[in-house]
């Protein structure tokens, strides 16, 4: 790349946050709602229907009709309204699924991420403790913090329920099994095991620290699984419970760094029997990270050190399989999601790992 291309590339950094907030906000204000009712509408009259200035609804769509988002036409003495273009064609689920996105982005990562160098220096969510006053991680603030509950939950709730059906495709279930779902949160991974992996004899039992307890008892009762889901209240650093010859992790390890990686399945190696089962999933960076169609490592760095844990990330499929042996476990299955399979707008990239425990 020549100094020339190198400095390109950061101008493409530098607009990326206004690009990022322009759209969004274009969508908060009501002007692609309004466009999807009445298109045509001219800045003027887009200003009286969202409550906007004509000069600023002009100057954020700028940006959409340079993207081929909206469209702008129409002879001058008609007032050249503005129509949906390429958004007209996104269907609304998809479009509702991506603005999920975008909304948590806003809400859990734009303002924290200000403080990602410092998060980085001092291992904390710097940026947590100047916008809430909150020690700790992201997830003991969602408990306290309604905006950040409401656009982080319902964004992983979407994401449990869309990838949960490929996980189960990829995993095998003895008849009988007793599952753990470690830090299963409030047990909706409990309910889609016991729904799309149910064999004769299955018992699924959530392990999560014990304020989740009722929530999770409560969402047994509502999908109607309480007579085969339970709830063990616990910490994993401070020991895993036995009795289980299946364990289940899911969107977990790639909160930590290695160290308690190692910690995490080494407690799982010592709970489980010999030839006990771990089912991983977590998503990962390609082998290869020049690769262009993974942003896995455009969006997880910065996101887990400066706005969820002050620490951990992804890693590559093969550094979970070497630390799973390096624990004692046979790595007996690996698949990665093929990124074309998924929405375009959908950043993670998932795998699933499933080992036994040996001798």
């Amino acid at each position: 790349m020549t100094p020339e291309a190198t400095l390109a590339r950061f101008r493409e950094y530098m607009v990326g946050p206004t690009r990022f907030m322009t759209l969004l906000s274009c969508f908060e204000l009501g002007i692609i709602d309004a466009l999807r009712e009445r298109p045509g509408m001219t800045a003027a009259e887009l200003g009286d229907a969202v409550g906007v200035k004509p000069d600023a609804v002009e100057q954020l769509l700028f940006l959409l009709v340079k993207e081929g988002f909206v469209g702008y036409g129409g002879a001058a003495e008609e007032g050249r309204g503005y129509s949906l273009d390429a958004l007209g064609a996104v269907p609304e689920r998809d479009l509702k699924r991506a603005l999920a996105y975008m909304n948590m982005i806003k809400v859990v990562a734009l303002r924290q991420l200000f403080n990602l160098t410092e998060s980085a220096r001092t291992g904390t969510l710097v940026g947590l403790k100047e916008l809430y006053g909150a020690e700790g991680t992201l997830y003991d603030a969602v408990a306290e913090h309604r905006d950040l509950r409401e656009a982080w939950a319902k964004l992983m709730d979407t994401v449990t329920a869309n990838i949960d059906p490929w996980f189960f495709g990829n995993i095998d279930m003895p008849s009988g099994a007793q599952v753990l779902d470690l830090a299963g949160n409030t047990g909706l991974g409990a309910v889609h095991t016991f729904q799309m992996k149910h064999v004769p004899g299955m018992r699924v039992t959530t392990f999560d620290l014990p304020e989740k307890e009722t929530e999770c008892l409560e969402n047994f009762r509502a999908h109607g699984v309480a007579e085969h889901c339970s709830f063990i209240g616990g910490n994993v650093f401070d020991g895993i419970p036995e009795g289980f010859d299946v364990v289940l992790i899911k969107h977990f390890l790639d909160m930590f760094d290695r160290d308690a990686v190692i910690q995490i399945l080494n407690g799982v190696h010592k709970s489980l029997p010999v030839g006990g089962q771990v089912n991983i999933l977590v998503p990962v960076y390609p082998e290869d990270v020049t690769e262009t169609d993974n942003h896995n490592v455009d969006f997880f760095p910065a996101f887990f050190i400066g706005c969820t844990m002050g620490q951990g990330g992804p890693q590559k499929l093969s550094t979970y399989r070497s630390w799973l042996e390096e624990c004692g476990f046979e790595v007996t299955r690996t698949v990665t999601k093929d990124p074309a399979e998924l929405p375009q707008d959908v950043i993670p990239v998932p795998a699933v790992l499933s080992a036994t425990k040996t001798a």
